[in-house]
């Protein structure tokens, strides 16, 4: 390959100091997404699967790195993200398939498969949502920019994350529990605490992030 076709390459991913410390970052909170949400969590009157926190900070990430970076590298972020969401299904689908060791309290045991196992639906609703949303994310946020330029950071990031969070929720709430049961009631409740967490938690999280993207960057 030639030293023009690497600089092109170059040009279209720079990894800097930033970009590489948010990918690290970004591929952790995707793997722990899952986990989290076995848990239902009460803010006041609201009830939400605690995954939704590392989940903001996946949306609150991408579209750090689509402020600085741009759109299309924002959105190769995205697109790895499934490497390491992808791996760590595997490996717990390994796991949960090699027996456990005679010594393993059952009580600890059970616990572990209750909380490590699910359906392939759910399974399935899980990726798909995350590519969804978080791609839509990144496109309003994008879109925002271009016009507004690089005003009113704390409202194309609210935005972006309430809208798509909405899609977010009916996304894996339909695939996964779709004719299980009545998912109307659900539905509503999801989306009102994700909307109110979007707005609430996201703002003030990005202009952390980009700001500790930006002085990563300025010490290279």
């Amino acid at each position: 390959m030639s030293t023009d076709a690497n600089h092109v390459e170059a040009k279209s991913w720079p990894l800097t100091p930033s970009l590489f410390a948010f990918a690290i970052f970004y591929g952790g909170m995707v793997c722990i997404a899952g986990v989290l949400g076995n848990k239902q969590v009460a803010l006041g009157p609201l009830a939400v699967e605690a995954g939704i926190f590392a989940f903001l900070l996946l949306v609150v990430t991408s579209s750090a790195v689509a402020e600085l970076h741009g759109r299309e590298t924002a959105n190769r972020l995205v697109l790895w993200g499934f490497v390491p969401l992808l791996m760590s299904l595997g490996l717990t689908l390994l796991v949960l398939a090699v027996p456990a060791a005679k010594e393993m309290d059952p009580a600890r045991l059970g616990a572990f498969e209750t909380m490590m196992l699910a359906t392939p639906r759910i399974w399935g609703a899980g990726i798909i949502a995350y590519g969804v949303s978080t791609m839509l994310n990144v496109t309003i946020f994008a879109k925002l920019k271009g016009r507004e330029g690089s005003r009113l950071l704390w409202f194309r990031s609210a935005v972006a994350s309430v809208l798509s969070q909405v899609v977010d929720t009916l996304l894996f709430i339909s695939i996964a529990f779709y004719g299980v049961f009545p998912i109307a009631d659900l539905l509503l409740g999801q989306m009102l605490a994700k909307v109110v967490l979007s707005i609430v938690m996201v703002p003030p999280l990005i202009y952390l992030m980009v700001d500790i993207g930006r002085r990563l960057d300025s010490k290279a």
